[in-house]
């Protein structure tokens, strides 16, 4: 090749070598520090070095980032006209000796104790009609979810629940062999009481600690059948969370998170209800100490708690509404109370829905020193990318000199 032909060749290299380093230089300067990519040309190797650095210090994950996010997403949404389709009609004796008689699917909508309104409150209640004779039991309504659950963030709003003399409604959720499986009382309460009591039962060793933690008034720390079948319960701190004063404002919302760190319960009124829970985004982060706590340290729940269903009832007297009618300011025995229909005309239950969510976690982790229009730049990408540029560097200094 004569060096009249060679001009052209250089000068068609030179173009190229600039329009290559141009190249580089941009794409190196998204991911570099502002004094590398400015250096890089002049030194090169030096650049390397330091482009690489930055790298490693850039992929380093911050020890103190959280590096997993909880994110609740819906499991099953228990509401609106088709309701009761996921739910069974318990129509056995009362477990807890009640003097009810539960009813089946059929009877409950026949009789107008099982319903859903036209504008979605879901509706159960007690026979309020039927004048018994002494020693008959009265119409009642007890559901549970077909669906079994080991955990999730259990939500539930109520607009009015039930309350009378003799009455003993409760939301809760069992397992399948009680007391091993455990059960979660989420509202209970019995007569005319208007605070509500939460209340864990379990086989034998667990036990609520670190009142602290919680808002909730301690009535037994000692969760174990063996109690007397007690369990440990804990009576909310507001005293319109069950019964008349309940239902005078609208009810509320009461949220139980159930996961490998614990049994948390929080309790809000119509007015103090949550953004995230009313637009199907809970985030229990946001909701400030739980009235109800119980820790993993001392009642792990993977131990005491598994394949719940949801439970809503309605019973009279029993084991707890019986024995404590005397000191419940009611008139009369409790057995007579039964008799007379008008006593449960509040003795209902209406409800907007029960929504479940599942915990799912998303891993990851995000630097302290990240920055909005900061890239983390491949290691072996870079390394490649500055050996062209090297390359490229004596190219056109060979065909300056030349």
């Amino acid at each position: 090749m004569t060096d009249k032909n060679a001009e052209p060749f250089r000068a068609r290299n030179v173009v190229l070598v600039l329009g290559a380093l141009a190249a580089q230089s941009h794409a190196l300067s998204l991911h570099l520090p502002r004094s590398s990519s400015n250096m890089y040309l002049s030194n090169p190797l030096s650049a390397i070095k330091r482009a690489l650095a930055s790298t490693r210090r850039q992929s380093t994950p911050n020890s103190n980032a959280n590096d997993t996010a909880n994110v609740w997403v819906v499991d099953s949404l228990y509401e609106g006209q088709n309701f009761y389709d996921e739910w069974d009609f318990f129509n056995y004796a009362d477990p807890t000796n009640g003097m009810v008689e539960y009813v089946d699917r059929e009877t409950a909508f026949r009789e107008g104790l099982a319903y859903v309104t036209p504008n979605n409150k879901i509706v159960m209640k007690v026979d309020n009609t039927t004048v018994l004779q002494a020693g008959q039991y009265r119409k009642s309504v007890r559901i549970q979810s077909k669906k079994r659950y080991n955990g999730g963030l259990f939500i539930i709003d109520i607009e009015r629940a039930p309350h009378a003399c003799s009455a003993w409604p409760a939301f809760w959720t069992v397992g399948p062999n009680w007391p091993h499986g455990g059960e979660i009382d989420i509202f209970e309460g019995v007569h005319e009481s208007t605070k509500n009591q939460a209340t864990f039962h379990t086989s034998s060793g667990c036990k609520i600690t670190a009142p602290q933690n919680f808002t909730g008034n301690l009535v037994s720390d000692d969760c174990s059948h063996d109690n007397g079948g007690a369990g440990c319960g804990l009576v909310n701190d507001s005293v319109a969370s069950f019964g008349a004063p309940f239902n005078a404002v609208g009810g509320g919302v009461f949220a139980t998170r159930w996961d490998d760190d614990g049994v948390w319960g929080w309790f809000f009124h119509r007015s103090t209800i949550p953004r995230d829970i009313t637009s199907n985004a809970p985030n229990p982060k946001n909701w400030g100490k739980p009235t109800v706590l119980l820790s993993p340290y001392s009642c792990p729940p993977k131990k005491y708690f598994w394949d719940h269903v949801i439970v809503f009832d309605i019973t009279l007297c029993g084991d707890l509404a019986g024995p404590s009618y005397t000191t419940s300011g009611c008139p009369g025995t409790c057995a007579e109370q039964v008799m007379n229909p008008t006593v449960y005309n509040n003795a209902s239950w209406s409800v907007n829905y029960v929504h479940v969510f599942r915990n799912s976690k998303i891993l990851g982790s995000i630097p302290s020193s990240a920055h909005p229009t900061s890239h983390p730049l491949d290691t072996t990408f870079l390394f490649w990318s500055l050996l062209f540029a090297c390359w490229v560097w004596r190219s056109f200094k060979v065909a300056l000199t030349n």
